[in-house]
C-alpha cells in the first residue's frame, strides 16, 4: 500500500516546473539499488533519500576506517571499525524515516548478484573495482535495469547511463577488464576528498531523471570531470549489439593476470624524434582533440571506436599509444597487446599534457 505523498517534506521539489506531484509519487514508488556505501555511495544515498526514494537498497561489507573519512562524510571518528552499512542505514534513517532501506551487509557475488539487482528499478554503481562493475553490468543487461556509472581518479571523475533505453553498456565503454592491479583504485592513487562527492551526487542526479523522466539522461555519453582545470566535456559512446546478448553470468570475475604495458616517458619519445628513430605513433583521442593538436607523424585511432584487428600495428617498429594524459592509451595499448602479442606496444606516460609541460609546442601539428 501506498504511503500518503508528504507534501510539506518535498514542497521545494513539487514546486519544480515540468516536477511536480506526478514526478514525487514516482519517487515514492521507485526501488534504487546502490553497492557501496563509500566515497560515491555516501553522497548518492544521502541526496536519494532526502528527496524521497521509496526503497533503497544498499551494499557494502566494508568497515569504517580513519582514512575514509576525508571524503565519505556520512561518518565520524567515532564509528571507526563499524559497519558501514549498518551505520549509514541508522543515520540515513535519521535523515527520512518514510524511506524503507534494505541493507546488504555482504559483498555483491556471482551467487546473489541476480536475485538482488532483479528486486530494483534502478542501479547505481558506487564500488571502487572492476569485478564487482562486470559483474554488475551482466546482471543489469541479463536483468535490463538501467546501470548509473560513476568512478574517480585523483583529481578526475566520470558518470554516465548504461542499458538504458537502448543505449551502450559498460562493456561498450570497456570491452574487457584490465589486468590485476593494472589500474590503481583510489586506495593506492589517491583522490581529493570532495570529488567523489561531487561525482556521487551526478550519480543520484542520474537516477532521479530516469526514474522521473525529468531532462535528459548521460545514456550514450561519458561525462568527464577535470576538477583541477574546471573542465567538463563529453564523449559520445556507440553501442554494440553483442554486448546486449548476454544470457547468464560468468563462472568468475576476477582479474587476470596478463604482460604489464609498457610506459614510455614524454623526455624518451622525445628523444626518439630528435634522434630520428622510427616507430609508429597512434593517437586515440578523440577526432576533435586530434584535430586541434597532435604530435608530428600521429595517425588518429580514437578509443571509443578502436577495433583491434583493424588496427595496422607494426610487427617490427615500436607502436607507441598516445592521448591526452595517459589513461586511454594505456587502456588501447593492453587492447592492442592482447591482439598483436609478439608487437612492441607502448603507453605514453602523461600524455599531451605532459609533452606541452615539458616541451611546449615542439613537434607539434595544429591545424
Amino acid at each position: 500500500m501506498n504511503k500518503p505523498l508528504n507534501r510539506e517534506r518535498y514542497l521545494r521539489q513539487i514546486q519544480l516546473a515540468n516536477f511536480g506531484e506526478q514526478a514525487q509519487v514516482k519517487l515514492a514508488r521507485a526501488k534504487v539499488l546502490v553497492i557501496g556505501a563509500g566515497g560515491l555511495g555516501v553522497p548518492a544515498l544521502q541526496y536519494l533519500t532526502g528527496m524521497g526514494i521509496g526503497k533503497i537498497g544498499v551494499i557494502d561489507f566494508d568497515i569504517i576506517s580513519l582514512s575514509n573519512l576525508h571524503r565519505q562524510v556520512l561518518y565520524t571518528e567515532a564509528e571507526v571499525g563499524q559497519s558501514k552499512a549498518a551505520v549509514a542505514n541508522t543515520k540515513l534513517k535519521a535523515l527520512n524515516n518514510e524511506v524503507d532501506f534494505q541493507i546488504y551487509n555482504e559483498a555483491l557475488t556471482v551467487a546473489n548478484a541476480l536475485a538482488i539487482v532483479a528486486q530494483y528499478n534502478v542501479i547505481i554503481d558506487a564500488t571502487d573495482n572492476f569485478s564487482t562493475r562486470y559483474l554488475l553490468n551482466d546482471a543489469c543487461v541479463i536483468l535490463n535495469k538501467p546501470f548509473v556509472y560513476g568512478a574517480v581518479q585523483q583529481y578526475e571523475g566520470y558518470v554516465s547511463v548504461f542499458n538504458y533505453q537502448g543505449g551502450p553498456t559498460y562493456r561498450c565503454l570497456y570491452p574487457q577488464p584490465p589486468a590485476a592491479n593494472e589500474i590503481p583504485d583510489c586506495n593506492t592513487a589517491g583522490v581529493l576528498g570532495v570529488v567523489p562527492g561531487i561525482i556521487g551526487m551526478q550519480q543520484a542526479l542520474q537516477a532521479i531523471k530516469i526514474i522521473t523522466g525529468v531532462g535528459k539522461s548521460l545514456s550514450g555519453y561519458l561525462q568527464i570531470h577535470d576538477f583541477l582545470s574546471d573542465e567538463q566535456y563529453k564523449v559520445k559512446l556507440k553501442a554494440n549489439p553483442k554486448n546486449k546478448d548476454i544470457t547468464s553470468l560468468q563462472d568468475t570475475y576476477e582479474p587476470v593476470a596478463c604482460k604489464t604495458v609498457q610506459q614510455l616517458s614524454v623526455e624518451e619519445l622525445y628523444n626518439w624524434y630528435e634522434s630520428g628513430k622510427s616507430f609508429q605513433l597512434i593517437d586515440v583521442r578523440e577526432p576533435d582533440e586530434f584535430a586541434e593538436e597532435h604530435l608530428k607523424s600521429a595517425i588518429s585511432y580514437p578509443l571509443m571506436q578502436l577495433k583491434p584487428a583493424e588496427v595496422e600495428v607494426s610487427t617490427i617498429l615500436p607502436n607507441v599509444l598516445f592521448c591526452q594524459k595517459g589513461a586511454r592509451s594505456s587502456k588501447a595499448a593492453q587492447m592492442l597487446q592482447q591482439q598483436y602479442p609478439a608487437a612492441s606496444i607502448y603507453s605514453v606516460l602523461g600524455g599531451m599534457d605532459f609533452w606541452q609541460d615539458e616541451f611546449d609546442d615542439e613537434y607539434l601539428v595544429r591545424s
